[in-house]
Formats: structure tokens, sequence, C-alpha cells
């Protein structure tokens, strides 16, 4: 089985993301966490799921390049939220948060994930896509969200497993876990991939 292969290798996850390490104790990984703030300014000439792909090759990459990477598998990964051709990220102040949940009202958007594991000279990388599905928001729901959980840290200016994902999202078409950060079988695939 995987997680008994797993258990020869130091795990390394390039982020600082609770929600990432929440999903890696979810799969029963033994892991430590090293992450390095790192430039994300990419081509325009990407695509959102190149991006991200290249985001958290990045992320994993700067990482990897501080270990004897022979018995190490690094992690990096990055989300986006992406409305028609227009790119969420994290939202920069309480108005911009606020302005973000406007524009994904009612509305269907897309989540994006990349992932990037290295180990011992192979570098694989990929992304997973959900749809997601917002009801109508009120005004008022959408300051009360912001204001109590205050979700600046994340891509779209929400948390799929706080409140906002209780009440706001109708739907999804994909993995949950990718709209938390990390879609989890994807990385189970590419993890076997690594240690065969």
């Amino acid at each position: 089985m995987l997680l008994n292969k797993l258990k020869n290798y130091t795990i390394i996850l390039a982020s600082q993301s609770p929600r990432r390490k929440e999903l890696l104790d979810g799969l029963g990984l033994t892991f430590e966490v090293n992450w390095i703030e790192t430039n994300e300014t990419l081509s325009a000439d990407l695509t959102p799921s190149q991006m991200v792909e290249q985001l958290a090759k990045q992320k994993a990459e700067i990482i990897a390049n501080q270990y004897d990477i022979t018995k190490t598998i690094v992690i990096g990964g990055d989300t986006i939220v992406c409305i028609e051709d227009t790119i969420l990220g994290k939202p920069s102040d309480r108005q911009n948060a606020i302005e973000m949940l406007q524009q994904l009202s009612g509305r269907k958007h897309l989540v994006i994930s990349g992932l990037c594991v290295i180990q011992n000279g192979q570098t694989i990388y990929n992304h997973d896509t959900t749809e997601v599905f917002v009801k109508p928001l009120t005004t008022e729901e959408i300051v009360f969200y912001i204001d109590s959980y205050r979700p600046f840290d994340k891509a779209g200016g929400y948390g799929i497993q706080e409140w906002f994902g209780y009440q706001s999202i109708s739907r999804i078409n994909g993995s949950f876990y990718n709209v938390m950060g990390l879609p989890t079988h994807l990385l189970w695939e590419m993890l076997t991939q690594v240690t065969k």
C-alpha cells in the first residue's frame, strides 16, 4: 500500500495553507512544512490551469533545492478562482473581499488547483478543476461572512468548509477537496507515480 511506501520518505509540504495541512493529515501522511514567499507574477499568456501548475512547480522547486532529494518528496500547490476570464486571487482587504463575493453571487465559477510533486529527479505537475455554483447572495449575507470569518487568505474570498460553503454553495461538479485547496485524489495518483 502507498502509505507503507511513503514511510521511507521525508515528505515536505511547500505551503503554509492550514487547509492543505489538514488535508494531508486526512490522507494519513506524516510530513513537515517548509515554505518560502515566492513571486507569483507569471506571463499573462498562460491559461489559468498552466498558471497554477507553474506556481505549484515554482513553490516546490525552491524548497526541493534545500534537501537531499533522494529520500525526500516535496509537494507544492496553488489554487485560483476564475469567473469567466477573470482570475480572483486572495482579497487585498475587506472591500475587495466584498466585491469578490458580489461577483460570485448567483453564478458559476471555477476553482483550479495546481500540484507539483518532486522526488529524486522526477518533477511532475498537474491540475484539477471544480465547477462551483453560488446562490444569489444578499449584501447582508456577504458582509456577515466577511466580517465574521475574515477570509483574506483564501482565493476568491471564501472557504467552502466555512459558513459560506454551508449556506451559499448550491452544488459543485468535481472534487470538494480541490475547492479547499488540494485535490487529494490527484495527489494520491502523483505520489503513487513518483514512488514506483
